[in-house]
C-alpha cells in the first residue's frame, strides 16, 4: 500500500471543481515566487492536481522541497532523459499550464520559440499541443512598457490568456493568488447557480438476476450520466452518483454509491434521500421488470426451455418528490421509433405523474442514434418550455442539460 503524501490531506476541501485536472505550475524568478505556493494549494483545495516547474531563479529564492512539500509531487528543476517535458506539456498529458509569476525573459523566449530552460521548453511543448495557458506576469513597470515585451505581449494574447497585473509602487506586480484562482474555476466550468448544490444523480444500467449466474440487463454504459456527473462536479456542485455495473469510469470528485439491480438502486435513492439534497437527477437506465423467481440454484444448461416470469419494477422517480418535496428534479424518457411530437407528449405525461421539473427525452432508436451513440439529440421539457439540442456529441449534450439545469434554478 503506498502511503498517501500528507500534504494531499487538503484536496478537495473547498470544492470539487477541478477534480481529475491535471495543473503544471511554473514558477519564474520573481520576488512573487513564493506566492506561488499558496496558489498551488489553493488549486489543490479544489481538488486539482499540481506539478511545480521551477527556474533556477526561482529556486534560487525558493528550495524546490518547499514546492514538493506543497503539492506532494516531484518538482521539475532540470531536464533529463526522463523527458519530463513531454510527460507534462505533451498532447492531453495535463488540462492546464500557469505560469505564476512570469518574468520578461519568460515571455520573452515563449514568443520567439526559445526553450533552453524546464519551464521555456514546458511552454513550447504546451503551446504545441495546445493545452491551455495562463500567464501572470510581474516586473517592473517600465520593463512591461518596454516595445519588445509588448511586441511579445500581442504576439501571444490570441494564443494564451493573460492575467493582468497590479501597478503598485512603479511595479507591474501579479496578480493575488485567487484571482487566478478564480480565473482557473471559471475556465473549467464553475457556475454561481450549481456551486456549493447537493447533487443526487443515478447512472448506468441495473442487472436482474435469473439465478445466481444469468442476468437480465440493457445496453446501456452510463455515459451520460458520467458525464454530466463531471460537469457538475467542475461546476462546483457536490455530486453524489449512484451507479450501476456501466462501462465508463465514474466521475473523480463525486462520492460514488455502487449497486447491481433495481432493488438495489432503489434502496440506495431511499437512504441518501434521508439527507437533503438540492438537485436529483435519474439518468440510470434501470431495469423495468425483473424476475418475479429468480432460481437460488444455476438452471441447467442442458434444459431445452426456460419459461422466465417478470414483474414490473416500481418507479423510483414516482418517489422522489414525495420524500423531498423541494428537491429540483431531472427525469430522463426514451423511446423508440416516435415523432418528435409524441416524444414530448410521452415527457409531458412523465413530467406530470413523477412532478419533475425537467425531463430529457430521447429516442434511440433511430438509426442515426444506433450507428454512433456517441452522439445524440436530446429533448428538454418543462410545464411551460421544449428545447432541442440538435445532434452534437454526449460531452454537448450534457453541457446542454447542464445550460437547462442553471437556467431553471
Amino acid at each position: 500500500m503506498i502511503d498517501k503524501h500528507p500534504s494531499l490531506d487538503i484536496v478537495n476541501s473547498d470544492g470539487t471543481e477541478l477534480a481529475g485536472k491535471k495543473i503544471v505550475l511554473c514558477i519564474s524568478g520573481s520576488v512573487a515566487a513564493y506566492k506561488a505556493i499558496e496558489l498551488a494549494r489553493l488549486f489543490m483545495r479544489h481538488g486539482g492536481n499540481v506539478t511545480c516547474v521551477a527556474s533556477k531563479a526561482a529556486t534560487d529564492l525558493i528550495k524546490p522541497s518547499y514546492f514538493k512539500w506543497a503539492t506532494g509531487n516531484e518538482v521539475i528543476t532540470k531536464l533529463t532523459g526522463n523527458l519530463e517535458h513531454i510527460k507534462v506539456a505533451d498532447y492531453r498529458q495535463s488540462d492546464l499550464i500557469v505560469v505564476y509569476p512570469c518574468t520578461a525573459n519568460t515571455l520573452g523566449k515563449l514568443a520567439n520559440g526559445i526553450d533552453d530552460t524546464p519551464i521555456s521548453t514546458v511552454l513550447s511543448v504546451g503551446l504545441g499541443s495546445k493545452i491551455p495557458i495562463v500567464i501572470a506576469l510581474a516586473m517592473h513597470q517600465a520593463m512591461y512598457e518596454n516595445p519588445a515585451v509588448v511586441k511579445n505581449i500581442e504576439f501571444l494574447e490570441k494564443k494564451v490568456e493573460f492575467v493582468s497585473p497590479k501597478f503598485i509602487e512603479g511595479k507591474a506586480k501579479a496578480a493575488e493568488p485567487e484571482e487566478i484562482l478564480d480565473l482557473v474555476l471559471d475556465r473549467f466550468g464553475s457556475s454561481p447557480a450549481l456551486k456549493g448544490k447537493r447533487v443526487l444523480i443515478t447512472a448506468g444500467p441495473t442487472i436482474e438476476y435469473i439465478d445466481p449466474v444469468r442476468v437480465i440487463t440493457n445496453q446501456s454504459t452510463g455515459k451520460t450520466g458520467v458525464l454530466l456527473g463531471s460537469e457538475l462536479v467542475s461546476a462546483g456542485s457536490k455530486v453524489t452518483m449512484i451507479y450501476g455495473p456501466g462501462s465508463e469510469i465514474p466521475p473523480k470528485g463525486a462520492k460514488v454509491i455502487r449497486i447491481k439491480t433495481s432493488s438495489e438502486m432503489s434502496q440506495a435513492l431511499q437512504k441518501e434521500l434521508k439527507s437533503k439534497y438540492d438537485i436529483v437527477i435519474l439518468a440510470a437506465a434501470a431495469s423495468d421488470y425483473t424476475p418475479e423467481n429468480p432460481s437460488k440454484t444455476k438452471i441447467h444448461s442442458d434444459l431445452l426451455r426456460v419459461s422466465l416470469k417478470l414483474k414490473r419494477v416500481p418507479k423510483m422517480i414516482n418517489s422522489v418528490k414525495k420524500m423531498q418535496s423541494g428537491v429540483f428534479l431531472v427525469g430522463f424518457k426514451a423511446e423508440t421509433g416516435v415523432s418528435k411530437k409524441e416524444l414530448v407528449e410521452r415527457a409531458r405525461e412523465k413530467l406530470v405523474q413523477a412532478s419533475c421539473d425537467l425531463v430529457i427525452a430521447n429516442d434511440i432508436g433511430t438509426k442515426r442514434y444506433r450507428e454512433n451513440p456517441d452522439y445524440n439529440n436530446v429533448i428538454a421539457v418543462d410545464s411551460k418550455t421544449v428545447r432541442e439540442s440538435g445532434w452534437k456529441s454526449k460531452e454537448q449534450v450534457v453541457r446542454f442539460i447542464r445550460e437547462q439545469i442553471e437556467s431553471r434554478l
